[in-house]
């Protein structure tokens, strides 16, 4: 079971002249639940190399008990520190692919034509492609085999514009997540602020905020047995 993590190289919010990046949970958690269940971890970026962190991620607030892991695991921030370049990756090498989220994405992975290519071709072949909270922008260019925007039609949920406007970032972002996934058609839904919810359709998996990492994941080892 090899499965693919893709994160963000991208570190500047907008023009706030604060930094951005991956958000730590969405990594941490779906990496150890991947981790624990046998699964062989490759870890890739656009550039390559250590990938920024969020630094919001990293306050008090945000940390779970796979995040206190992460910060006792040397073999976890090796791996972190030395993620392999995405155009390097073939999309045959892998039987699933999970983006997780942060702000990062969506100013580099969601226009990353490496990135769109594999997400087309892992979808096609039949193998599980998910992402959480705003991971799920990154879908915005990818086609379905006919042409198509891969969402429309399909049940997808990401961060929503509520919890957006939550942390003040709706004037800051290039895009909301859920007005995008709209506007190409999908079927979004949402749960709760703040709270797990995670959708599937077909070998597609979404999940919402970084509360629903851990759903995601166990969704995805689900389709993988």
């Amino acid at each position: 079971m090899n499965i693919l993590l893709v994160l963000t190289s991208h570190d500047k919010l907008g023009n706030t002249g604060k930094k951005t990046g991956f958000w730590l949970e969405e990594f941490a958690a779906p990496y150890y639940a991947f981790l624990d269940a046998g699964a062989k971890l490759t870890l890739a970026s656009p550039q390559g190399g250590q990938p920024p962190l969020d630094p919001k991620s990293d306050e008090p607030d945000a940390q779970t008990e796979a995040t206190e892991r992460f910060r006792k695991d040397s073999a976890a921030q090796a791996a972190l520190a030395s993620t392999i370049k995405l155009s390097t990756v073939q999309a045959k090498d892998y039987d699933a692919v999970f983006y997780p989220g942060g702000h990062g994405p969506l100013w580099d992975l969601a226009e990353d034509k490496d990135s769109i290519a594999l997400i087309e071709a892992m979808y096609a072949a039949g193998k599980p492609v998910s992402a959480v909270c705003h991971a799920p922008g990154v879908l915005r260019h990818v086609r379905a085999t006919d042409g198509t925007p891969l969402v429309k039609g399909k049940k997808v949920t990401g961060f929503s514009d509520s919890e957006e406007a939550a942390v003040q970032l709706t004037d800051i972002v290039p895009f909301l997540v859920e007005a995008e996934l709209k506007r190409l058609g999908g079927d979004y839904s949402k749960g709760a602020d703040w709270g797990s919810y995670a959708v599937v359709d077909g070998n597609l998996i979404t999940g919402q905020n970084p509360a629903s990492s851990v759903a995601v994941a166990e969704l995805v080892l689900k389709m993988l047995a």
